[in-house]
């Protein structure tokens, strides 16, 4: 093999390269983002109703395609709760989730916003809602859900510990026997559960 054929052998290596690591993957993620929103327009149309969607499904979107999860935070937050503000009152809202949860504070803020939208809302859960996507889905007036979906227990976390969890120490071992570090930790995931119990409740 000559030198020029070396060279072209290595530009198609590079190229094809290029092509499934950077290019292919933002390719199918425009195409799946354009059928999303034809989705969203047939629900809009059928319903006539404001549709929000909250989707955190893993995704390989990096330079090498590496799939990081995503999760609910202030962002999404501030997102969804200008689109329900720019949702005349009369109209309902249909609300996609797929999420495996996340900020707790994020999703009271989106929980409180629906509780108070003065039309019908509805929550459609296709595959999961966990932890702050079940707060979610209980603001709604309706829930639709896949024979398959789930919704999770509405936990508090404590840094990356459930709160239920940490106060489980306070059973299982003598004060003594406790350091302060813990004592404290379960003394606010106490509060943390009286709080949460409180907002389900009001909802």
């Amino acid at each position: 093999m000559n030198q020029p054929d070396i060279s072209g052998f290595f530009n198609l290596l590079w190229f094809l390269f290029i092509f499934f690591f950077v290019i292919w993957p933002f390719w199918k993620r425009s195409l799946l983002n354009r059928e999303r929103e034809a989705m969203i327009r047939l629900i809009e149309k059928k319903y006539n109703a404001r549709v929000i969607t909250m989707i955190h499904r893993q995704e390989g979107l990096s330079f090498f395609s590496f799939a990081f999860m995503k999760f609910i935070n202030i962002e999404d937050s501030e997102k969804i709760l200008r689109a329900i503000r720019m949702t005349p009152e009369d109209m309902p809202i249909v609300m996609i989730l797929h999420t495996p949860g996340g900020l707790a504070l994020a999703a009271s803020q989106i929980a409180s916003a629906l509780a108070r939208h003065k039309s019908k809302v509805m929550v459609i859960v296709p595959h999961y809602a966990m932890s702050g996507g079940t707060l979610i889905a209980l603001s709604a007036d309706e829930i639709i859900m896949d024979h398959n979906a789930v919704l999770g227990p509405v936990d508090p976390q404590i840094g990356q510990m459930p709160a239920a969890s940490i106060i489980k120490v306070l059973d299982a071992k003598k004060p003594e026997d406790i350091d302060d570090e813990t004592m404290i930790m379960a003394d606010v995931s106490k509060k943390a559960i009286e709080q949460m119990e409180s907002f389900v409740y009001e909802l």
